[in-house]
């Protein structure tokens, strides 16, 4: 692991979480107030549609000095927007490992940042940077995911992605599984914002639900979204019985 946790720095009188978007967003709001601690190498960020993981994944990829828009550490391909509102204030508490990494200069961060809708131009900037080996135009979006999963996720390195299943079908997601693991395993850290109960299986990650209540450590089977899969494949119609209009 290269981070122990993250934290949010606030000049006294700059602002305030009751000063609008994004510090009333509740994960936001208790990220200022307490940080997030890192306990594993793989953290999933889980939560419904406008909860906030997906703002919390992108602050901490720019934090990084990840690319905004996805991408690597110190590259930027099809955005030269500066690092939004929270990105900018994120600090990190690194292990003894992250420590040369996390506090040297940015050419020393190894890292992706992988967000599902400006993906396959990220993975086109590391074609042309020759960090990649096929251009994604020539593959599936899927094809080109695990192409970068499994050429560009080989450094020990920060690891963000936010909603890498959108492109991958349920073999190609066990894929995953098995890269995000060995990443783990050999020094690497994962930060990843999903909606799927198969990322999250993976043994020994932590998960943190996002929602009204801020954010909370749960364990796999007290995920909602688990439950709520869990019933739908016992039982489909019980749920589309409520969606599907008829006559």
């Amino acid at each position: 692991m290269l981070i122990e946790r993250a934290y949010v720095d606030l000049p006294e009188g700059e602002g305030t979480a009751a000063d609008g978007w994004p510090w009333t967003v509740p994960c936001v709001r208790q990220l200022v107030e307490e940080g997030l601690a890192f306990r594993a190498p793989v953290t999933f960020l889980v939560g419904e549609n406008g909860s906030g993981k997906s703002t919390l994944a992108e602050a901490l990829a720019e934090g990084f000095g990840l690319d905004s828009y996805g991408g690597s550490a110190g590259y930027k391909y099809a955005s030269s927007r500066e690092a939004s509102l929270l990105g900018g204030r994120i600090r990190f508490d690194p292990t003894r490992e992250g420590r040369r990494m996390v506090r040297g200069p940015r050419t020393r961060r190894q890292g992706f940042f992988l967000r599902a809708e400006t993906a396959l131009e990220a993975l086109a900037g590391e074609v042309s940077s020759k960090r990649l080996s096929r251009h994604p135009d020539t593959m599936s979006h899927g094809e080109g995911f695990l192409m970068a999963f499994r050429e560009r996720f080989g450094q020990r390195g920060l690891y963000v992605m936010d909603e890498p299943e959108a492109a991958l079908s349920f073999s190609s997601c066990l894929e995953l599984v098995a890269v995000m693991d060995e990443l783990g395993s050999g020094g690497a850290q994962i930060i990843c914002a999903t909606h799927s109960p198969l990322l999250t299986a993976l043994p020994g990650a932590e998960i943190v639900e996002v929602g009204e209540h801020g954010m909370r450590s749960v364990s796999w089977e007290e995920l909602g979204l688990v439950d709520h899969w869990r019933r739908y494949l016992n039982d489909p119609r019980a749920y589309l019985r409520h969606v599907l209009a008829r006559g």
